[in-house]
């Protein structure tokens, strides 16, 4: 039998579905997109600067950047998800110093990172009115019992 995690296990019919949180999946966006971004700025820099640069450096800070992008999006929910991604749009922006165009690619990112964060919350704060809004309208206005028959 295959295992359950434990909101399947407590899962009835009729429950409401938690939402999820849209900050979260726009910050997980950027993060990740970012990744892909430093990915490819690595290889740029090893093409670029692998004679000044010993290669080791180029490729093991690039890489663990882009790996660390990545796990980021995992702690999100956690009090100090978004604080690990400021830190991280520092380092980006820091890579300037290896490739002088990601100071303006860090800085891009940046701001998505600030929008996608400050939007996201917004749009979290408006869910959490609506479905407050939708709940008291159905506790004033409770729904027929028909016996599961609908009318036209």
């Amino acid at each position: 039998m295959v295992r359950q995690t434990r909101a399947q296990r407590e899962w009835r019919p009729g429950m409401p579905k938690k939402r999820r949180s849209i900050r979260v999946m726009f910050a997980s966006t950027v993060l990740l997109l970012e990744a892909f971004v430093v990915l490819f700025a690595t290889l740029v820099v090893f093409g670029l600067r692998g004679d000044s640069i010993p290669v080791g450096l180029i490729l093991g800070f690039g890489l663990a950047l882009s790996a660390l992008l990545v796990a980021a999006c995992a702690v999100l929910t956690k009090p100090f998800g978004i604080s690990l991604g400021w830190v991280l749009q520092v380092l980006i922006i820091a890579t300037g110093f290896a490739e002088p165009m990601m100071f303006l690619v860090g800085a891009l990112f940046a701001f998505a990172w600030l929008y996608a964060v400050r939007t996201g919350a917004r749009l979290d704060r408006e869910n959490v009115e609506r479905d407050r809004a939708q709940a008291e309208w159905e506790r004033a206005n409770p729904a027929p019992d028909n016996g599961g028959q609908q009318s036209l």
